[in-house]
């Protein structure tokens, strides 16, 4: 490795870091603003509110590495290029090869920096978040529904069969990992309603157990009369605590209340397998599996994106043209995730091949793009 190969790659790297700290203190501003509304509520405070937008800047850094590292790049070549040191690296005998390796050992330091703080740094500084924020403001957590969030949950017998279908609605998942306000409707293989369990809280005692509390159930129970006529009987049981068994736990259930694309490949494995074991549609969550290994990878290829904007020869203005350039190719990139992550969901495609496209598009576009710049020497 040269001395001007570890000098590019080094310029690059500080580069992105100023971009994306640049990205980082606008949207930390865009998210202190958001949180101004909850002030005052409960014992939220504007010390709450800092300590969330800090605890939560991890996940943004993961999220901005991308483009922060395709116009980071692109400012620090063009830079370069205007005061013309790639002119004359190229002149002391620098090829296209070793300008690419350069972008290389660069690319893979941000991509382990990213894979570093979407795996190990940021799922836990985002649970820690949620929990300072909702403790603070002195409630829980609730799904995507009016009435709470919906699980389902099946329990089978030692020989493997399935005994029991569970759907359960929870109202609020609180801070501490219990719940409020439960609903357990419980049917038999055939879907048929077995009881209807209702608890006013429910706390996790490990093992697969919970203790549910002020229980009131209503139990369904079939049979015939002496004419062989079915019939249909229930009776409502009243406990002051019950043990319920259940391989739901509160990792599972604070998974189901989380952004996917914010949460660790340990915890989208754990609860892709449990949606598939309950016959459930885990296609959210292999497509953010998906781009949780693909996401490194893109750092990588938007730097190659970059590399061709140090062979324009662009004389007047040419790091602004070259930065608004690079801005608007993350854009695109930006949106055409969005884009065939929707239209892979929609059209049930395979999840890898769905969050590959638009990286697979960006290195062809950056290929083409080499090429040209060669053929223009």
């Amino acid at each position: 490795m040269t001395v001007v190969t570890r000098y590019l790659a080094r310029e690059i790297v500080l580069g992105v870091l100023f971009v994306l700290l640049g990205f980082l203190a606008l949207f930390a501003f865009f998210d202190l603003v958001g949180e101004l509304d909850d002030l005052g509520k409960g014992a939220y405070r504007i010390q709450h509110a800092l300590a969330f937008v800090a605890l939560t800047l991890p996940s943004r850094v993961y999220e901005l590495m991308p483009v922060a590292s395709l116009i980071g790049s692109v400012y620090a070549l063009a830079r370069f290029a205007s005061q013309s040191e790639f002119t004359a690296m190229r002149a002391a005998g620098m090829g296209r090869v070793q300008a690419l390796q350069a972008i290389l050992l660069a690319g893979v330091g941000c991509a382990l920096f990213t894979a570093l703080m979407g795996e190990v740094v940021s799922p836990p500084t985002e649970r820690l978040a949620q929990r300072l924020r909702l403790g603070a403001l002195g409630k829980g957590a609730v799904g995507e529904f009016r009435s709470g969030t919906w699980v389902k949950d099946t329990r089978r017998a030692p020989s493997g069969q399935l005994d029991v279908v569970r759907f359960v609605n929870i109202g609020t998942l609180n801070a501490d990992a219990s719940l409020q306000n439960v609903r357990i409707f419980e049917f038999t293989p055939d879907l048929t309603l077995r009881s209807i369990v209702q608890a006013e809280s429910a706390r996790f005692e490990g093992d697969s157990r919970w203790v549910l509390s002020k229980v009131d159930e209503t139990r369904f129970d079939s049979g015939r009369t002496s004419d062989g006529l079915p019939t249909l009987s229930s009776k409502v049981l009243h406990d002051a605590q019950r043990v319920w068994a259940s391989d739901l736990d509160p990792n599972i259930l604070r998974v189901s209340l989380v952004d996917p694309a914010r949460m660790s490949i340990s915890a989208l494995i754990q609860y892709t397998r449990h949606l598939r074991d309950n016959r459930q549609s885990p296609g959210r969550y292999e497509l953010a599996l998906w781009k949780k290994v693909i996401f490194p990878l893109a750092v990588i290829i938007m730097m190659m994106l970059a590399l061709p904007f140090a062979y324009l020869q662009v004389r007047a203005g040419s790091i602004g043209y070259k930065v608004f350039a690079g801005i608007m190719l993350g854009v695109v990139f930006h949106f055409m995730n969005g884009l065939f992550s929707h239209l892979g969901l929609l059209n049930t495609w395979p999840p890898w091949l769905a969050v590959s496209i638009p990286s697979l598009v960006a290195l062809a576009v950056a290929s083409l793009m080499l090429a040209q710049v060669g053929r223009m020497r």
